[in-house]
């Protein structure tokens, strides 16, 4: 299944959705590049290249961004010899604007997106999802009280440290969270269902039956994209 230089699988869905597991599931599945917009801008700002200079300024302020920087940002790192066949865009973009100017640029260098796959899970499941997570102060293990068989007086049962659950995994700030994702990304699914890219998955299911559901769908579809 190659997508061809240029050319990008969208992995879109809500905190807590799982589309961090299943990006790294389908980039392993079609050896292809894990791009997380983040994790690229910190390694730019790492390396000191004129990116991460440019976007130091924004990062250090707290600021978002510039989308127009987070796209030179993604395009530079598909020039790189091993997304020749393809990347894997997780959780990017955000924006019906963002989604604009990727293609603009995608489309320029002879690419363009070429699936999206939407995860989608309802509100309370994601809620129980997040709310139920834990976080070892020690080893950084994450826990799920519902997943695993954790001690009574809230330790970590792989090093024995204390286990706490992250300020944003309250049930408040989750609800928001998700909110502000849905207005946010409704748009972007839309402008790509348009033209016929938008796979809707059923992200409350388990995870191996998630990542054989994905696959199937993408059989085919994406070789006659290209």
């Amino acid at each position: 299944m190659d997508l061809g230089r240029f050319s990008a699988i969208l992995v879109v869905g809500a905190p807590g959705s799982g589309k961090g597991t299943q990006a790294r599931f389908l980039c392993e599945a079609l050896r292809i590049p894990h791009v997380a917009t983040g994790d690229l801008l910190r390694e730019h700002r790492r390396r000191g290249t004129a990116l991460g200079i440019a976007a130091r300024a924004s990062m250090d302020n707290g600021d978002l961004v510039p989308d127009e920087l987070v796209i030179q940002t993604v395009v530079e790192r598909l020039y790189r010899p091993d997304a020749a066949n393809g990347v894997v865009l997780d959780g990017f973009p955000r924006t019906l604007e963002q989604a604009r100017l990727l293609d603009r640029q995608l489309e320029a260098c002879g690419g363009g997106v070429r699936s999206v796959l939407y995860l989608a899970v309802p509100e309370t499941s994601l809620i129980e999802r997040l709310t139920g997570r834990r976080v070892c102060i020690g080893c950084q293990g994450t826990f799920h009280v519902m997943i695993h068989a954790l001690p009574p007086d809230g330790t970590c049962p792989r090093c024995g440290d204390q286990l706490v659950q992250r300020p944003d995994d309250r049930e408040a700030i989750i609800r928001h969270r998700v909110a502000v994702y849905l207005d946010q990304t409704r748009p972007v699914l839309e402008h790509y269902a348009e033209r016929g890219l938008v796979h809707h998955i059923d992200g409350a299911r388990g995870v191996d039956e998630i990542k054989d559901d994905i696959l199937n769908r993408l059989t085919g579809h994406v070789a006659t994209l290209v």
